[in-house]
């Protein structure tokens, strides 16, 4: 169980439950008052200080003139395993994801060691597979929307940062669109150095030299090692703005809005919650305690996950 020391993660904790590094481990969430929550569902989507009450938040948190986004850490940066939030679980923890019964991990591309950026999501955000997007020509991945948070600080794993946006990456993974939120932290001491009225993706290249060349090197290679094709870009890999990434969230959470409301087939992805009281699914805080103690008690493993020790390289 661990308590953040400041920001959003102070508003929320973890529960860990299963054994570490096994496919059963999962990682439930709880806000400050202790009640068992979703954080695809209940963590609002824009920071504010009355976010736990008005879900979703009417009123989002400015440093400047930059609203701030609330993100989910699933993997910090530079390890490997590959830890996501199971969208079609109730409650929605994170758990280690698996292939065939075996966990997985993403190989190292050079000169790289597992992934370059604390990784994670946006709640209240969701790429609909039954929505052709009209910039990319592609339905969406059926998950929240991924965020790459580039500041200076290794996050943890279930940690709530609240991020500035800096534009967007608009993967084409299999056929299906996956957007790319470039973000940092809104205190990291970086964060205040890329401060372009427009393009602080320009910033970023000013200031983390080769940073972003890395970032579509690693995304196209990533799954190459796994047998898998190299992965496109829509926008021949370039990089969209600020604004542009701002109208992306917008729309994957009107998307996420319909799920929760019942107006979209959603599938598989369970949408329970105990915070969208206008939703069907929402449940009662006695439900969701059941949820979390059906699931293995917590076990304590080895502490450290097993890495990826082959590196590889792929030459242009």
């Amino acid at each position: 169980r661990g308590w953040g020391r400041l920001g959003a993660m102070s508003r929320y904790s973890t529960e860990q439950r299963g054994r570490p590094n096994s496919p059963d481990y999962r990682l439930y969430f709880k806000n400050a008052d202790g009640k068992y929550i979703s954080p695809f569902h209940d963590i609002p989507l824009f920071a504010g200080s009355k976010e736990d009450k008005e879900i979703p938040a009417k009123r989002s948190k400015t440093t400047g003139s930059e609203v701030l986004f609330n993100m989910i850490v699933e993997v910090p940066r530079w390890t490997n395993a590959k830890m996501e939030i199971a969208t079609e679980e109730p409650l929605n923890p994170i758990k280690h994801d698996t292939k065939k019964g075996k966990l997985r991990y993403v190989a190292n591309i050079f000169p790289h060691k597992g992934y370059i950026w604390n990784y994670g999501a946006l709640p209240q955000t969701w790429e609909d597979p039954n929505h052709m997007d009209n910039l990319t020509g592609c339905c969406g991945d059926n998950d929240p929307v991924d965020v790459c948070e580039i500041g200076s600080k290794i996050r943890s794993s279930g940690e709530i940062i609240q991020v500035k946006v800096l534009g967007v990456l608009a993967l084409v993974d299999e056929g299906e669109t996956d957007w790319k939120i470039i973000a940092i932290s809104a205190d990291d001491p970086e964060a205040q150095k890329i401060h372009g009225k427009y393009f602080y993706i320009d910033d970023v290249k000013k200031h983390k030299p080769g940073y972003l060349e890395a970032t579509i090197d690693w995304f196209q290679l990533y799954k190459v090692p796994d047998g898998k094709p190299e992965n496109h870009f829509a926008f021949n890999g370039e990089f969209k703005n600020k604004d542009f990434a701002v109208e992306i969230i917008k729309s994957t959470h009107e998307h996420w809005k319909a799920l929760l409301h019942k107006k979209v087939d959603g599938g598989a992805i369970k949408c329970t919650n105990i915070l969208v009281s206008d939703s069907p699914f929402c449940c009662s805080e006695e439900d969701a305690r059941s949820i979390v103690q059906s699931a293995p008690a917590f076990m304590n493993g080895d502490p450290v996950s097993p890495e990826v020790d082959s590196w590889y390289f792929f030459p242009k």
